[in-house]
């Protein structure tokens, strides 16, 4: 089966993000796992890498608007959402729902880049300590590799400090 067929067969998410990221030149195509890695713990077993080099992506929704709120954070990290309102504004816990609507994607596979609405976007510092981090690819099987550093290229977010400590 050619590339092209089998990419037509994966989710609608997985096509988008891979879509994207060769329209931008991302060196590295989205990898289809042969597990669903919803959690930071299975992605990692999955790719045979450390915890931290996963980037997961947590969404929080804004109180004032509703908009939903990209962390971009370490695996082996926990987003500290007080630091997170002090920069962006009071924020509370997204469901599915929320989640979905406002990204696209289901949890366990939401992407950093191609939401179905804009979104505030903040990458942790603390993925700057692996040269490579892999992030979801808009669904629980689909991953990709990039640099922190590229990261923040394809969302053009900020970096700044929103774990705890």
């Amino acid at each position: 089966m050619s590339d092209d067929a089998s990419l037509a067969q994966r989710p609608e998410g997985f096509r988008r993000v891979t879509q994207l990221l060769a329209e931008r030149g991302h060196a590295h195509a989205p990898r289809w796992l042969d597990v669903a890695a919803r959690t930071s713990q299975e992605a990692a077993d999955a790719l045979g890498i450390a915890l931290g080099q996963i980037a997961k992506s947590v969404i929080f929704r804004r109180r004032a608007d509703d908009v939903a709120v990209l962390v971009v954070t370490s695996g082996d990290r926990r987003v500290d959402e007080k630091k997170v309102a002090a920069l962006v504004g009071a924020v509370g816990r997204a469901d599915a729902d929320f989640v979905k609507a406002r990204t696209g994607y289901s949890i366990g596979g939401v992407s950093p880049i191609g939401h179905a609405s804009p979104c505030v976007t903040l990458i942790d510092r603390e993925l700057f300590r692996f040269a490579e981090v892999w992030a979801a690819a808009g669904h629980p099987n689909g991953v990709f590799a990039l640099s922190p550093q590229a990261l923040e290229q394809l969302t053009a977010a900020p970096v700044a400090d929103v774990v705890q400590s």
